[in-house]
């Protein structure tokens, strides 16, 4: 992933980092898929492996920002290497949240699984905007591996599709709890799990702006998607 430098041991320590980000988004899909495990078969052991997972993850952040600050520390990259060093940085953070954020779709799953009144609404409604988020994190791994571009510009475009996805979901739990006030509990359960699924969309996105940021020199971060085309070559 990274380019060649002077020093062999900074490319070494470079492709390592890389790898151990890599690693981690492996392990975040794993979370992710297992909590999407536990919402569509309602499955507790799937929630329980979602909690295992995290403390993985969890330490896993925290030896790649020991990792960065070794090498800010030793080798005190400038320019472009150290764009390369914030944005592992950055991604290791979003990733981190990822698992957060499926740590916390496993929670509501258990709570919906122990008050049973959610089976009756629309949860499997979920699962399409979950699997969507799912696949996003992947593409956004892929892209940051190969630092395309082009790839991350799609990416961009993908995350508005979860984002209308949880709007329309939210109309549809708001027509059940005006319908049935006994509905509100479990209807905000899956709520929260919904918003859940869209803020992994979000922090895949952070991601793809993340690539732009390094492979341009541009921050895109709140910038219009038409000005973003005309940046991505």
């Amino acid at each position: 992933m990274a380019d060649k430098h002077l020093s062999s041991q900074f490319d070494s320590e470079l492709n390592q980092v890389s790898a151990r980000v890599m690693e981690l988004g492996g392990l975040v899909e794993s979370q992710i898929h297992q909590a999407i495990t536990a919402l569509s078969e309602f499955s507790t052991e799937a929630a329980e492996r979602v909690q295992f997972i995290e403390n993985r993850v969890n330490q896993m952040e925290v030896e790649i920002d020991h990792e960065l600050i070794t090498i800010i520390a030793r080798r005190q990259p400038t320019a472009r290497d150290l764009r390369l060093v914030m944005a592992f940085s950055k991604a290791t953070a979003n990733l981190e949240r990822m698992g957060d954020e499926a740590t916390r779709m496993a929670r509501m799953v258990r709570s919906i699984i122990e008050s049973g009144a959610a089976r009756s609404l629309p949860s499997s409604d979920l699962r399409m905007a979950a699997d969507l988020a799912s696949g996003l994190l992947r593409k956004a791994l892929d892209a940051f591996a190969r630092l395309d571009t082009r790839a991350a510009l799609t990416i961009l475009k993908e995350d508005d599709l979860i984002d209308r996805e949880f709007d329309g979901f939210m109309r549809k739990l708001i027509t059940y709890m005006m319908e049935d006030a006994r509905t509100i509990s479990p209807s905000l359960d899956l709520l929260f799990l919904a918003k859940a699924i869209e803020r992994i969309g979000d922090h895949s996105k952070n991601i793809a702006e993340l690539i732009i940021y390094l492979v341009e020199g541009k921050d895109v971060r709140h910038t219009a998607l038409e000005d973003i085309e005309s940046v991505v070559q």
